[in-house]
């Protein structure tokens, strides 16, 4: 897939929490075909301290209003930079990279989408293509508390959303994996994102359970196009480069313990 760099416009800057923003970007162009899963790595302007680009989720694209959506976590200066991009401000952009989630091939399948934290951020537009495909997105979202929940109204727009917290302040008490919905239904496929011991308890979950399983990785990344190595993830075939031939992965190529 063609690769861009482009400076995109910023929309809007929208704080979701004490530690999260959404940042909505837009294009003159159409913006190009973008696979959900997939990432863009942003230049972090004005800040001496950050000399590499960051790699941030595709959180959502909207292609009626040409928008593109990043869900940030607030964790160092260079992010902080991002937070305090304003409307009209410009970001440049080098997109879109890596591998995203295996789109169905089929219509009535029923896919369950397990997000905890940040990671939910490309579960929602994965959700809005599989529906528009036919396909029923289910999501199951953890965090530690209500308050560190994001975009739940939005991923009601695409399916049903059940929710675990730690404090159990809402949904289900407990872990993602401890949901009741996973004795209670059955599914197709899952794909995961989020915490690395959240995706290996859900992989092997979905190991016992007989059902495929993606989940995309989170790896530290430099460069974003397999050059400096950083990112390797040892896997069946050998090391593999996270941003190049990931993030998402199948559960079956990922040597957790399973």
């Amino acid at each position: 897939m063609k690769k861009f760099i482009l400076d995109l416009q910023v929309i809007s800057v929208e704080a979701l929490s004490d530690k999260h923003v959404l940042i909505k970007l837009t294009d003159l162009k159409p913006l190009p075909e973008i696979i959900p899963g997939q990432f863009l790595e942003v230049r972090i302007d004005h800040s001496p301290a950050t000399f590499l680009r960051r790699p941030i989720s595709i959180n959502f694209v909207d292609r009626d209003n040409n928008q593109l959506w990043l869900l940030v976590a607030i964790v160092g200066d260079g992010t902080r930079q991002l937070a305090k991009l304003k409307a009209g401000d410009t970001l440049n952009c080098v997109m879109p990279l890596g591998n995203g989630f295996t789109l169905p091939i089929e219509t009535g399948k029923k896919f369950l989408l397990v997000g905890g934290g940040v990671g939910v951020a490309p579960l929602l537009y994965f959700g809005k293509v599989i529906r528009d495909m036919g396909c029923e997105p289910v999501f199951l979202l953890g965090a530690r508390s209500a308050k560190d929940l994001l975009e739940l109204e939005l991923f009601k727009q695409y399916g049903r959303v059940y929710v675990t917290t730690e404090d159990g302040s809402l949904g289900e008490k407990g872990f993602v994996t401890n949901h009741s919905i996973l004795e209670n239904e059955s599914f197709d496929q899952i794909s995961t994102c989020g915490p690395g011991p959240m995706m290996v308890s859900v992989a092997r979950f979905a190991n016992k359970a007989g059902i495929e399983c993606e989940a995309s990785l989170e790896n530290k990344m430099a460069c974003g196009v397999g050059a400096c190595l950083c990112c390797v993830e040892n896997t069946t075939e050998g090391n593999l480069r996270v941003c190049q031939d990931g993030p998402v992965f199948n559960i079956k190529k990922l040597l957790w313990q399973l």
